[in-house]
């Protein structure tokens, strides 16, 4: 056991589980924006049934798009991370709250996990492993 607690000890990087939790959660946002993007002629319908017109589809495709491509290259994450966060909240209460909480019944587990995630990025910011530490011109003051 004292070994496990060792390694874990040594293993203890913040800005590494900062860029870890960037890049999963950027990958998960390019890949929905983009299908939403290719699809949005049969999503367009749909989000008008729920009461979401075409102007806030784009606006929800393109922040979780473009949104997920600032996460993994680590510019304006606060700002990107506030618009994912009120997107999926967004997502939790038009699109998945009425069947509850479990994924499988089309729920809002999935949403609500990465909306907290997107709002742990608003309090952490980027981290160290970004491109904003690395060009001021993008960002002065972030961490």
């Amino acid at each position: 056991m004292e070994k496990i607690h060792t390694l874990v000890h040594k293993l203890n990087n913040p800005d590494a589980g900062v860029l870890l939790l960037r890049l999963a959660l950027g990958i998960v946002f390019i890949y929905h924006g983009w299908a939403k993007i290719q699809g949005a002629e049969g999503m367009i319908p749909f989000f008008d049934s729920i009461g979401i017109n075409a102007f806030w589809f784009y606006v929800a495709t393109y922040t979780e798009f473009l949104g997920g491509i600032a996460l993994i290259l680590g510019i304006f994450v606060r700002y990107a991370a506030i618009l994912l966060t009120i997107t999926m909240a967004v997502a939790v209460l038009k699109v998945h709250w009425d069947a509850g909480f479990s994924l499988q019944a089309g729920g809002y587990e999935y949403a609500f996990a990465l909306m907290l995630a997107s709002a742990a990025l608003v309090t952490m910011g980027a981290g160290k492993y970004s491109l904003a530490k690395k060009v001021p011109m993008v960002c002065t003051d972030c961490n």
